[in-house]
Formats: C-alpha cells, structure tokens, sequence
C-alpha cells in the first residue's frame, strides 16, 4: 500500500505556506489526519470557514488522504489504517484532495451550488509544515489561503496549545 503521496500532484500550486510547529512531524501528521477526519463530519456557516461569498450559506467538507493511485475519504475506519500506517513508517509528505460543497439556504429550501476541488500537499521538514495548496476547479467560493487558515484553526483549536504558528517569511 502506497499512503499519503500522489504520483501526479500539480507542479504550479497556488498558494505556499509555511508554519513553524511545536511537535514531531509524526504527531503532526496524527493531529492533522484527525483534524481532517473531523472536519468531514461537520457542516459550517461560511461565516466560520471564509468571508461569505453569498449570505446564508452552509459548507461540508469531504477531505481524502491519498492512497494507492486515488484519495480514499478520511473516516473513522481510514483513520484508524493511516495512523496505524504512520506508526510504522516515516512519511516526509502527505497528499490530500479537497471537495467543498455549498449550500445556499433561503426560505428552509437547500439549494446546493457549484463545488470547489483542492489538492494540498503538507511537507515536514524540521520542525516545520510546509503546505502546497492546488485548485484544481470551481467557483473559488473559498480561497487557497482561506481553506489552509480554516484548517490550521481547526487543528490548533483541538490541541491544549497551539501547535501550530505562520513561519517568518
């Protein structure tokens, strides 16, 4: 089984970003993979994840770890195999693919608009996060950096402490 990397990730991405962590990469990498496996099971506001495009709008997230030669959708039973996969091996890279859905609510009727499609990649160097965000099509409802900021509010949001802090430029 192949985990985390993506033969064809896209070459000219959107948005670099770079953050300084307070952990191994390794506990990083678990963090992140709950994070994302948590975010895929809420519904929020746009409030919460950008500034609105549209006023009255719900968002979901479907976050995919790659795997093989595809993304397999970050559940509870794909957790559970990737953090057991990571306790084994040492990944300097992990690929995830993004697709945002949206909702406009007007009148108690859902009415679901077009998606956006990410690919981010995160890297580990020493006692960094260094992440590569792509979109791939869509609206751009939310942008790179929205989608990289909502993330790394989540993750500090589920820890103790921040772990996580925007590197120096």
């Amino acid at each position: 089984m192949t985990l985390g990397l993506h033969e064809n990730f896209p070459i000219n991405v959107h948005l670099v970003e770079g953050f300084k962590t307070t952990v191994s990469a390794k506990r990083l990498q678990e963090k992140i993979l709950r994070t994302l496996c948590e975010l895929n099971r809420g519904e929020f506001t746009f409030e919460e994840v950008a500034n609105p495009t549209f006023p009255q709008g719900t968002v979901l997230f479907e976050f995919g770890l790659a795997k093989d030669r595809g993304f397999s959708y970050l559940n509870e039973e794909e957790l559970k195999i990737s953090l057991a996969f990571l306790n084994r091996e040492r990944l300097e890279v992990l690929d995830f693919f993004c697709s945002i859905r949206y909702y406009k609510i007007s009148r108690d009727k859902k009415t679901p608009l077009k998606f956006d499609y990410f690919f981010f990649r995160a890297f580990f160097p020493k006692e960094l996060l260094e992440v590569h965000v792509y979109h791939e099509r869509g609206p751009r409802y939310v942008s790179p950096a929205d989608l990289v900021s909502f993330i790394v509010d989540n993750l500090n949001k589920m820890q103790s402490k921040k772990i996580l802090k925007v590197a120096d430029q």
